[in-house]
């Protein structure tokens, strides 16, 4: 296609092939849009009645997409989503014009929407998601012996979601979008609050570590979204409206830059905290040897990568529209309603783990201090009982250890006292069981046995709950009976060990026992 075919005029014909069954008899119909900057009521862009009985019109213009609705009268009366709320701009191409008619469906209208229209299932759900969110800032706080330092942060990422999602409903309401249609800025700023605070609650939670001394730094973004948004917050509501709907150049831009540095942020803070969770896994797995439920924090994790995913295809359908033609504005919302409905998912499961798994809100902290790029500023001591009261030996250079006889002495220990029974063993209490520096321990375990402490004490588990399985009485017995026997915490616990060390699950091992 030449410039000159661009820049020639080409005739869009409109037609209402579908109105709302309310729709008044004697409604007159405008269409308005980027051609008429908006104005709501023009007379040249009234519709007709045709011979066939619909509504037609037919606009001449050399713009080669139109961004435009359908309204009777007034900005009180344009059309409205399917549930009555602020609908997309729709978009109308050359290519589309110089097909044939652009057929246009009108689903609502804001004025006449019902009350149960507007309370749509999506709405529901955010709305439920809002009261969940609320029972929790009152139901974490009353959990005894909880991590309260740690619970502080996410009684507030809690109250920040839930208020941000409540800003997300009433704000797409069609009375509240119009006489306080800044409003729809709000729920803007979780963009960057929110990924600090999960960072500092995850940090608490781990490794009970105080806030950095230059912890403002953190939510600096935030304060320069607020300064970028602060010029169109002081607009008339008039004014701003209609900048929001025609998409006002600046005003774009600004939403698009702070959309794509907020992504770029929270992917950051994603990578971040994953790389947390992984280091206190690690530490623990060679320090103890009882599990700790971390799953909670994956699922958690799980959820945020699902809105980053669909917050990144929201920014490929804005890149893509500049050179593929299609209703991108409608797409975009129905992305942003996805966004906000995965993230409103978090509520609900934290509830579920609150009733059911209350003791993750009092996690220990990881007791090696050493975590990515910040130390901790306290750990706190275990307080399980040593296994046996002895002093050890001074430690002896590593270059002069003896391996192969220490591990002699290591394998000697755990088969002759059986330390593995207990649930709570530590790397501490091993080594003051056999008279050995803890690090000593550490380094046969690893080197010489080429396994952490964790899978160390459980391999022994493991091979002993194999052999209880083998003995006529352990019918007798459950499985998660066995387990416990041998000193596993929990059956969750049990069942990964058995599988790793086995590559079966414990019910298919003694299955195959029972059949020989």
């Amino acid at each position: 296609m030449t410039n000159d075919s661009l820049r020639r005029p080409v005739a869009y014909h409109f037609l209402l092939t579908s109105l709302p069954a309310h729709t008044p008899s004697d409604a007159a119909l405008y269409l308005v849009g980027s051609f008429n900057h908006w104005q709501p009521a023009e007379a040249r862009y009234r519709f007709r009645r045709q011979a066939n009985g619909l509504y037609g019109l037919t606009l001449c213009t050399a713009q080669p997409r139109l961004e435009y609705k359908v309204s009777r009268g007034s900005w009180a009366t344009i059309e409205g989503s399917g549930h009555g709320q602020v609908r997309a701009n729709r978009v109308a191409t050359r290519q589309q014009a110089q097909a044939g008619p652009v057929e246009v469906r009108v689903q609502s209208w804001e004025d006449l929407s019902g009350t149960f229209q507007f309370y749509s299932l999506y709405d529901l759900l955010l709305l439920f998601s809002c009261f969940q969110g609320v029972l929790l800032l009152i139901a974490i706080p009353s959990i005894q012996q909880a991590n309260r330092k740690a619970n502080r942060w996410l009684l507030w990422l809690l109250g920040l979601g839930a208020g941000c999602t409540l800003l997300t409903v009433i704000s797409s309401d069609r009375a509240v979008a119009n006489a306080y249609p800044q409003l729809t800025l709000v729920p803007d700023f979780i963009w960057f609050l929110y990924g600090p605070l999960f960072y500092g609650y995850i940090r608490r939670l781990l490794f009970h570590e105080a806030p950095p001394q230059r912890q403002w730094l953190y939510f600096l973004p935030a304060a320069l979204q607020l300064l970028a948004y602060l010029p169109y917050f002081l607009l008339d509501s008039y004014e701003f409206q209609l900048r929001l709907i025609s998409h006002e150049t600046g005003l774009r831009a600004v939403l698009l830059v702070t959309g794509l540095v907020a992504l770029l942020v929270n992917a950051a803070y994603w990578v971040a905290c994953r790389r947390v969770i992984r280091a206190y896994t690690q530490q623990y797995e060679a320090s103890v040897s009882y599990a700790q439920n971390l799953r909670y924090l994956s699922t958690v994790l799980g959820i945020q990568a699902v809105c980053l995913i669909l917050w990144s295809f929201l920014f490929g359908l804005v890149l893509v529209s500049h050179w593929a033609a299609f209703d991108v504005y409608t797409l975009a919302a129905r992305t942003q309603a996805l966004i906000w409905l995965a993230f409103s998912t978090l509520p609900y499961f934290l509830g579920y783990v609150v009733l059911h798994q209350p003791e993750i809100f009092r996690l220990v902290p990881a007791p090696v201090a050493s975590i990515p790029h910040q130390a901790p500023a306290e750990t706190a001591a275990l307080s399980e009982p040593a296994l046996l009261p002895a002093t050890p030996r001074p430690a002896r250079p590593l270059k002069m250890l003896d391996l192969p006889a220490v591990q002699a002495t290591v394998t000697g220990f755990m088969q002759q006292h059986k330390p593995y029974r207990n649930p709570s063993l530590t790397l501490h209490e091993l080594a003051t069981g056999l008279q050995l520096p803890p690090h000593v321990l550490s380094k046969v375990i690893n080197e010489g046995f080429g396994q952490n402490f964790f899978d160390f004490i459980n391999a022994y588990r493991v091979a002993e709950v194999k052999q209880l399985m083998g003995a006529p009485q352990a019918r007798q017995y459950t499985l998660l009976a066995l387990a416990e026997e041998v000193g596993f915490n929990s059956k969750t616990a049990f069942n990964r060990a058995f599988k790793k060390h086995t590559d079966q699950t414990p019910r298919e091992y003694f299955s195959g026992i029972r059949e020989e």
